[in-house]
């Protein structure tokens, strides 16, 4: 990761605000060497605010912080990416983000499916004793395969019944069964969805 390279003269970067659970950019502030620091200790995204030229943290006044996640620079150092997890409204005006976008559930959805990928991945090599998941992979890809089968069983069971909770818990059971033999054949949901891309042509 670069270093930050804060603008000579006003000695400020602009640092760009991006919520992890959905992807969307949330607002433009600027940071000095003081507001990164304070973020990185805090944990909560601060600012330095250049009509009254002192720091501010994002949520004092209105409640609605912005946790820092994580953060990254640009190809030349001189911009942040701020990754973050916000409580409510990220503008002053209420709207979800400073250019009035709603937020988008279905990209939120995507992205803590990416997340739970990443977490099987992990997962695989640990020991089999402290991660179901790696228990799983321990027993071999016949198995997983054979878990897969039971969980769509068990959906079209519940499928045929009137109860809505038991039906999702066990649709959930075979998608997250489905992703861990994916990872098994070293593939991933994105290669899944390139196949249903082609067919929607």
């Amino acid at each position: 990761m670069n270093e930050i390279k804060y603008d000579e003269t006003t000695g400020l970067a602009p640092a760009i605000i991006q919520d992890i659970n959905t992807g969307q950019v949330l607002m433009l502030g600027y940071m000095n060497a003081a507001s990164f620091q304070k973020t990185l200790e805090s944990g909560l995204v601060t600012f330095y605010s250049r009509s009254r030229q002192t720091l501010w943290t994002k949520g004092e006044t209105s409640g609605n912080y912005l946790h820092f996640v994580s953060y990254a620079t640009d190809c030349d150092g001189d911009a942040l990416l701020v990754k973050a997890n916000p409580d409510g409204p990220t503008c002053h005006t209420g709207s979800y983000t400073c250019w009035e976008e709603p937020k988008n559930d279905d990209i939120s959805s995507l992205v803590f499916l990416k997340k739970l990928e990443s977490v099987i991945k992990q997962r695989r090599t640990q020991s089999p004793d402290t991660s179901y998941v790696a228990k799983l992979f321990s027993k071999g890809i016949n198995k997983i395969a054979q878990k897969v089968g039971e969980e769509a069983v068990e959906v079209v069971i519940e499928a045929k019944d009137d109860n809505d909770d038991l039906f999702l818990n066990e649709a959930a059971d075979l998608v997250f069964h489905l992703m861990v033999l994916l990872e098994a054949k070293n593939k991933g949901l994105d290669e899944v969805v390139d196949v249903l891309k082609g067919r929607h042509k």
